[in-house]
């Protein structure tokens, strides 16, 4: 059963259009050559009866005569009872005889010959197909003009010109009956490959990623080879999606048989100074664990192609000031300075806050983790960036590439988790930004800076609404 929608449909929709037309054309002029040899048939029969009216005029007592036979005007007769009319006009325009008064030549006089010429006239409410000859007395002592006009009502054109019509239609519409099945035919034929593909990708297993194995015409070949790459992408994903599933159940599966092993050998000891070790113990383990888990959550939404929020008007200044605030206790009880450069004009980008706030988050920890003593949040308005910059050990150049990749760290000593830098690569790219790893200074401890660099958006607009104040204690610098 054809579609509503179908290709089979649009096909046969689009090739009997230009055929409808080209039809519609040829049985126009069908009709017109039907009228054109109905008027050649009956023009014979006006041109041999003024022949025979002007073969039989004569000059007789100083006048034009004419004996008239009866056969004359029979010949114009046909059995479909048609009218027939004729008159003969001397020089001086008088009417010789003739049974209506006829209009003649409107063509200026010359000398035409003995030739009939034929026009459609409308003559007393009748619709008449006239002929007029101009002839001339064959007589050596006279040669006198005149003209003989003949006339008769078009019923008998009309029906040859329908009959021959009729004739023409019915050839064209078996030939257009024969064309609409050799199309649907051919249609189908056609369409038969991708018949047998859309059936071989019904068939198959959801859980097989194997390539399309099916010899198609170039056209829908390169249809089952763009399906092909899209499944050996979807297989590398899968395989990045069992790899990373892998890797985060060994991650967890770690802290969790930790707190399993304090949790047991607590229950052995009855000293509560040794409950109070491994409840610290636990309660550190317990929130690590806990960050490992958020962290993954994030990355898991970031990789989600379906997940792409509209990005709005956001004010990179407000958000690391937000960061540095929330953040800035927690350095300080770990002795870690962490401060912020920025300019005191908001810097606009379209963009999401809270993903930002995020990335900022995974940065400073990371910074914290890993850096030295010194941490800076950095913003500045051309072109757009924002980044955090540590005075710690840095990251070698063949290591910065690696270094964004899930449960990949650079160093062995310390909590991280190694999900930090892919979380903010993957909000990076969301916000088609660029993160660029760089060391910080040239002399001394390199340090690591670690940059969101965003295009400059001239869409951007500021949205009226309340700026955070900074902290009172970090340290903020205008550049």
């Amino acid at each position: 059963m054809i579609g509503r929608d179908s290709l089979h449909r649009r096909l046969l929709t689009w090739l009997l259009i230009p055929m409808l037309v080209v039809g519609s054309l040829v049985l126009w002029q069908a009709w017109l050559d039907a009228r054109h040899t109905a008027d050649r048939a009956f023009d014979r029969l006006l041109e041999a009866a003024s022949l025979a009216i002007a073969e039989q005029a004569q000059w007789q007592d100083d006048r034009l005569w004419l004996d008239l036979p009866p056969a004359a005007l029979e010949m114009l007769a046909t059995q479909h009872d048609e009218r027939v009319f004729y008159a003969v006009v001397d020089a001086r325009g008088r009417q010789v005889t003739g049974n209506a008064a006829l209009p003649g030549d409107p063509r200026p006089d010359s000398d035409d010959g003995d030739t009939l010429w034929y026009r459609n006239i409308d003559w007393k409410g009748l619709s008449l197909r006239q002929g007029i000859r101009r002839s001339r007395l064959e007589d050596w002592r006279v040669r006198e003009t005149f003209e003989v006009r003949v006339a008769h009502t078009r019923e008998g054109r009309d029906n040859l010109a329908w009959s021959l019509f009729r004739q023409s239609l019915a050839y064209l519409l078996a030939l257009a009956v024969l064309s609409v099945a050799a199309l649907v035919i051919a249609i189908r034929l056609a369409l038969a490959p991708l018949t047998r593909l859309r059936r071989q990708i019904r068939e198959r297993d959801p859980r097989t990623l194997a390539p399309l194995e099916l010899a198609l015409p170039r056209e829908l070949a390169e249809l089952r080879d763009t399906v092909n790459e899209l499944l050996m992408r979807m297989r590398r994903v899968k395989a990045n999606q069992e790899r990373f599933i892998g890797d985060a159940s060994h991650q967890l599966r770690t802290p969790m048989a930790g707190l399993s092993a304090r949790a047991e050998l607590a229950l052995r000891q009855s000293d509560p100074a040794a409950w109070h070790e491994a409840l610290v113990a636990m309660q550190a383990t317990s929130a690590r664990t806990s960050r490992l888990a958020i962290q993954l959550l994030s990355l898991t939404r970031l990789d989600n192609p379906e997940y792409q929020p509209d990005l709005v008007a956001t004010d990179l200044t407000a958000v690391a000031r937000e960061a540095v605030k929330e953040h800035w206790q927690r350095c300080q009880r770990q002795g870690i300075d962490l401060g912020l450069e920025a300019a005191k004009a908001p810097v606009w980008i379209n963009g999401l806050d809270w993903q930002l706030s995020e990335a900022l988050a995974n940065l400073i920890d990371n910074a914290c983790l890993y850096g030295g003593s010194q941490v800076t949040v950095r913003v500045t308005p051309s072109p757009p960036s924002l980044a955090v910059v540590d005075d710690g050990p840095g990251v070698t150049p063949d290591q910065r590439l690696l270094m964004l990749r899930p449960f990949h760290r650079g160093h062995q000593q310390g909590d991280g988790s190694g999900l930090g830098l892919a979380i903010v690569d993957g909000i990076a790219r969301s916000h088609h930004a660029r993160l660029v790893l760089d060391t910080a200074r040239h002399t001394g401890s390199p340090g690591l800076v670690v940059a969101l660099c965003f295009d400059n958006d001239t869409d951007a607009r500021p949205t009226p609404r309340p700026h955070a104040s900074p902290s009172p204690t970090g340290k903020e610098e205008t550049p």
